[in-house]
């Protein structure tokens, strides 16, 4: 399976042809060892419809239309990102020693987490579904004179070589868009065995917990003030018969002259509990799971974090 990948150096950005074979090369980036050639509606669904619903797109489709405005969604997202990689970078530091790690951020988008992880020292790259949004992971990258190297790619298929890093992040509700058993199945397996022996994996979703209970049908709206003027984001949320599985409406209003600019994106979650996704994760034969409350963590979600059997004797093969 090939994907772009759009890699960031110090000396600017280029566009190649990422495969499993050449991934290493992102690998080489991010150790300074590798520079890259320059280069210019919501329907109901059950069963095995889910895959198809993601196979078909929904969530690169979102992103890939949100990426330029995903900003709008913090007050602040400067300093959203620079909050949320410090708060990442303590359970790091706490759960597996003070680095610099090597670090795959797997749900990366704009670089929210990846961009402040990298300023803090550690070697990261990003991947996403969206080609659209990892490339504005790179311009920002860039932009900040930071190394990220990145690539659109699947998180059920990524084409890195195995025991390739460190640690896994998958943060801001993204593992959670895999809407089967089977899709979640793969997505940890693979970053099962793409961590090093003794390796780390944290996942931040919702408090699905606590929204299951009340199945709420929309979000309190966010104001963001930008120099064009205040932007407000609210999604509506359309719960399926199963109670599990939502699709929302990502609503944005946009100043726009004397009036606004309504954009409107559309995708689908599976609201899964703490212990289902501690199942998943446990099953695919991870150990020492564990959650983490924001209050503990100071990051806005809870974190689950999750170990590689230290030799490969222990878990499953």
């Amino acid at each position: 399976m090939a994907v772009v990948a759009t890699t960031t150096t110090h000396d600017g950005p280029a566009t190649r042809t990422a495969t499993k074979a050449n991934s290493r090369n992102l690998l080489r980036c991010a150790r300074g060892r590798w520079k890259p050639r320059e280069r210019a509606n919501p329907t109901r669904l059950v069963g095995a419809a889910y895959r198809d619903r993601m196979d078909e797109g929904s969530a690169r489709h979102f992103y890939d239309e949100l990426a330029e405005d995903y900003h709008r969604i913090y007050p602040d997202w400067e300093t959203s990102s620079a909050r949320q990689a410090h708060a990442l970078d303590g359970l790091i530091r706490r759960e597996h020693g003070p680095g610099p790690q090597s670090i795959l951020d797997c749900a990366c988008g704009i670089g929210t987490q990846a961009l402040g992880l990298a300023a803090l020292g550690h070697r990261v790259i990003g991947t996403d579904i969206s080609p659209v949004a990892i490339t504005r992971a790179a311009r920002e990258a860039r932009a900040r004179q930071l190394l990220l190297p990145a690539a659109a790619a699947d998180m059920r298929a990524l084409p890195f070589r195995s025991a390739s890093f460190d640690v896994i992040v998958c943060a801001d509700n993204a593992l959670p868009h895999l809407l089967t058993p089977d899709d979640l199945q793969s997505a940890l397996t693979g970053m099962r065995r793409l961590l090093r022996p003794g390796g780390l994996l944290l996942i931040t979703t919702r408090l699905y917990d606590s929204i299951r209970k009340t199945r709420p049908r929309s979000t309190p709206p966010q104001v963001a003030d930008t120099p064009t003027g205040r932007t407000i984001t609210f999604q509506l949320w359309d719960w399926h018969n199963d109670a599990e599985h939502y699709e929302i409406e990502h609503f944005q209003l946009i100043p726009h002259a004397e009036s606004w600019s309504v954009r409107v994106r559309r995708t689908t979650y599976w609201a899964l509990t703490q212990d289902q996704l501690m199942g998943f994760v446990i099953g695919t034969g991870f150990q020492d799971a564990e959650w983490h409350a924001p209050e503990d963590t100071g990051f806005f979600q809870p974190i689950l974090t999750a170990r590689v059997p230290t030799s490969h004797g222990s878990g499953l093969s």
